[in-house]
Parts: C-alpha cells; sequence; structure tokens
C-alpha cells in the first residue's frame, strides 16, 4: 500500500504574503527555508507519493484572476521537478471560507480518488500543512499530522487551543524542513503498551524522542519519583499508570512495571538502524552513579549497588535490583550498573539520572546513517 504525503502549497513550499496571503506575482514568491535541500531527499530516499492540496480562495475571481496565479503556479511546479520533486497530484479548491464547500480543507471532497482506497495506506500518511485546517484534514482522512507553525499572525492562544484539541492527531510540530526530513526518514517512536495480570494493571504511553514530560502514578510516591527521571533526563515523554495489588505488597507492582516498560522499549527500539545502540556515569552530591547499556537484543545485569537502609521513601531498596533486571529481560539489553556513596536517596536517584543518560546517549540517531549497529548485520 503506497504511503501519500499531502502537501499544502502556500506556507509551507512557499511563504505567504500578508494581508491578502494570495501570491499572485513573482515579487511574493519566496520559498520556505529547506524545502528544496529537503523535500528533494525526501522524494529520492523515501517512499511516499507527493500530492499538493491547497485552498486558493477565490481563485478565478476579479480579485484573484487566473491569469496571475497560474504563471506563478507554474514557475513554483517547474522550480521542483528541476530537482528531482514530482506531484502525482494537484489539487485546488477555489471557494471561500464562509462557503459550505465539501472540497475546501479540512473537508475531503478533492480527495475522494484516495479514501476507501486499498492501494493506499492512509494511517501511514502524513498531511504538511501551516493551518490548523491542515490538521483537521488529516484527522478526517484518518491519516498523522505535520504541523509548521510559523505563521504569528493567528496567535498563540488560537494556535495552542485549537492544537491541543488536536493532539492525537499530530505526528511532529516544527518550522523546519529538516526535522520534517529527519522524522519521517527516521520513523515514529511513540506507543501505548497495555500489560495486564491478576497481580497488576499497567498502562504505558511512550515517545522515545520527546521532552521529558512525565504523567507517572504506580501508587508509590518515591517510584514515582525515580521513573519521572527516567522521562526527564533521559528526554522520554513518559506516561505509566498502575493499579497494582499494594494491599499485599510494593513487589509486584515495582517488577512488573520494569517489565511492561521493558517491553515498551522493545517495541519502540525494533528499528535499531542509525541508532547509537550504546550508551553514562554521573555524580550527584556525594555519591557517584555509572550506568552501561546496550540495546543489542541480548539481556544480562551487573548490579554493583548496596544499600543500608530497608526502604526509601516507601520503596523497598530490595526492589531496585529487581525492577532493572525486569527492564534488561524485556527490553533485551545489557545493564551494568554501580554506584558508591553514602546518603541511600542520593544513590538510587544517581542511579536513575544516570540510567537515564544512557538511554539517551543509546537511542540517539542519525538520520544520514542507515545502517545497522553490530558487525551481525542485525540486532
Amino acid at each position: 500500500m503506497q504511503r501519500i504525503l499531502f502537501i499544502d502549497r502556500d506556507g509551507t513550499i512557499i511563504n505567504e504574503a500578508p494581508p491578502t496571503y494570495q501570491i499572485d506575482s513573482f515579487d511574493k514568491l519566496e520559498f520556505y527555508p529547506g524545502v528544496f535541500q529537503y523535500l528533494i531527499r525526501i522524494a529520492k530516499e523515501l517512499d511516499y507519493k507527493l500530492v499538493m492540496v491547497s485552498n486558493q480562495d477565490g481563485l478565478g475571481t476579479d480579485s484573484f484572476p487566473e491569469n496571475t496565479f497560474h504563471p506563478v503556479q507554474h514557475f513554483i511546479l517547474k522550480a521542483l521537478e528541476n530537482e528531482g520533486i514530482h506531484f502525482s497530484d494537484i489539487l485546488i479548491d477555489r471557494s471561500f471560507p464562509h462557503e459550505n464547500k465539501n472540497s475546501r480543507k479540512p473537508a475531503t471532497g478533492m480527495l475522494g480518488a484516495y479514501i476507501n482506497n486499498d492501494l493506499y495506506d492512509l494511517a501511514n500518511s502524513f498531511v504538511i500543512g501551516d493551518r490548523i485546517t491542515d490538521v483537521q484534514l488529516a484527522k478526517n482522512l484518518g491519516a498523522k499530522a505535520i504541523f509548521l507553525n510559523n505563521d504569528e499572525s493567528l496567535g498563540a492562544t488560537e494556535i495552542n487551543d485549537s492544537l491541543a484539541a488536536l493532539k492525537d492527531t499530530i505526528a511532529l510540530e516544527t518550522t523546519s524542513w529538516e526535522q520534517i526530513y529527519t522524522f519521517l526518514k527516521l520513523g515514529i517512536r511513540k506507543l501505548h503498551h497495555d500489560r495486564n495480570t491478576n497481580e497488576t494493571k499497567i498502562s504505558i504511553d511512550l515517545n522515545m524522542d520527546g521532552n521529558g514530560e512525565a504523567n507517572i502514578h504506580t501508587g508509590l510516591g518515591f517510584f514515582d519519583h525515580m521513573l519521572e527521571q527516567i522521562a526527564r533526563h533521559g528526554k522520554l515523554d513518559l506516561a505509566i499508570q498502575v493499579k497494582g495489588d499494594l494491599h499485599i505488597d510494593e513487589h509486584h507492582t515495582i517488577e512488573d512495571t520494569g517489565i511492561a516498560l521493558g517491553e515498551a522499549f522493545a517495541k519502540a527500539l525494533a528499528d535499531k538502524r542509525g541508532m547509537e545502540r550504546y550508551g553514562f556515569a554521573l555524580p550527584m552530591d556525594e555519591c557517584e552513579a555509572k550506568v552501561l547499556i546496550d540495546f543489542g537484543g541480548r539481556n544480562w545485569i551487573v548490579w554493583n549497588a548496596d544499600f543500608k537502609r530497608e526502604k526509601v521513601g516507601d520503596m523497598p531498596t530490595e526492589m531496585f535490583y529487581h525492577f532493572f533486571k525486569s527492564f534488561s529481560d524485556a527490553a533485551k539489553c545489557n545493564l551494568n550498573i554501580e554506584v558508591k556513596g553514602d546518603n541511600e536517596h542520593h544513590k538510587i536517584e544517581a542511579i536513575f539520572k544516570a540510567f537515564a543518560k544512557a538511554i539517551r546517549m543509546a537511542v540517539k540517531r542519525d538520520p544520514i546513517s542507515n545502517y545497522i549497529p553490530s558487525t551481525k548485520g542485525v540486532l
């Protein structure tokens, strides 16, 4: 099935021209920064069909005649074609915003050939645009949106309020074609994972390329605090919700969370092409923690950490090893963990922070590289 990039023209391929936003003369024409360099790479390296979808308000009326639009449009298309960027389809709606037409974005009337067609994979296709209507179009198609948030005239409040309602549709928000290329080349490392047993029910949302946001509730305050370190210092977006049998003890909740988190990592890192693979040592006050990690497809753990207290907060110190062992087994990674210090709180927090930094180092990817980080050719 063919994946598609539905690409808006104004504000995405070329810069828009306030106040009319109509590119009806060559003196208004300015290409979006980086569009040639990175759209060329997308066209040549990636398997997407390119379709231009554009609202051109009132095209053909006295205020926006055909003879001022088409010369500029032809120049744009020819400049792109000369660099190997070919659009398979050019779809333009001419209606005004107040007109109720099913062809105007975000309506899908112009895209009938691509809807309910077994030839096309809309679920893994993207709408690239700079308007909320482009994001809404993606939702209406069952696709995802890449939002070029570059129009300050819309107002930050209006944009943020509208985007919040469409957050599940937006795969990437950026102002850079370089970031679009990197995102499309490397793919999405974002997933939802559930693990349910008679002892625990665990729900995880993981974005390997996030911003360090955490929403974690395990029923154990200190454990939540440590898991938040993984998100913040690993720059992962991580949401974990756990309902465990804490009326018995903490064991199942902690161990099963380690298993579920490891399973989520294994799924998110299924394609290791271009990944660094290895990764950290850091100090925290009087402590020194070292965490070495290898997402090489084999599980192993070396644990050199002793604790003098039975608990830190509401978490038994014996369960720290069980958490990391469970993660290593499920994520199929090697872990070598060592800590020295006096304060037990500082020691375990240093381990979690070093663990997060090691993850961040190991999962970093190079969009130019397409090789598996192993002489075996497989991980």
